[in-house]
């Protein structure tokens, strides 16, 4: 996919169906900062809908870590005007998506010290220059 994605030691991925319960489904360590790429219906590069992070970069330089992690931000962060637990669902049926892959990487943890954001705008530029657009529920690089 990314092939620089492969030097994060931390990563993983979990499917969701519009069904599921996005807590039980979402594997995603609760400590750590990171990148998550959504894929409708099957893991491939031109079925990629979503870009996300969790973390920051703080004033000083620093990471400022979300409380619960990555997986805290994939289960309880707000997505198209409502917690994700009820909002993927409801834009999954209405985009036709039978499940949707999310696939995660920790950037900022225990093995590497990676900021998410740069990663994440790299990512949806190499995107906007290839197809012309971003992923379908991203709306800004």
């Amino acid at each position: 996919m990314f092939k620089y994605l492969d030097k994060y030691k931390e990563q993983g991925e979990f499917e969701y169906n519009v069904v599921d319960n996005l807590s039980s489904c979402c594997n995603a360590p609760r400590q750590g900062s990171g990148i998550y790429l959504i894929f409708a219906d099957s893991a491939r590069l031109d079925n990629l809908i979503y870009i996300g992070i969790s973390g920051r970069e703080g004033s000083q330089g620093e990471i400022i870590h979300r409380k619960d992690g990555l997986g805290g931000r994939i289960v309880k962060g707000k997505q198209f005007g409502e917690a994700r637990r009820n909002s993927w669902s409801k834009k999954m049926k209405e985009d036709g998506f039978k499940k949707i892959i999310v696939m995660w990487y920790i950037t900022h943890g225990q093995f590497n010290s990676d900021f998410p954001r740069p990663i994440e705008k790299k990512l949806l530029l190499i995107l906007l220059l290839k197809n012309g657009k971003l992923p379908l529920w991203n709306n800004e690089l």
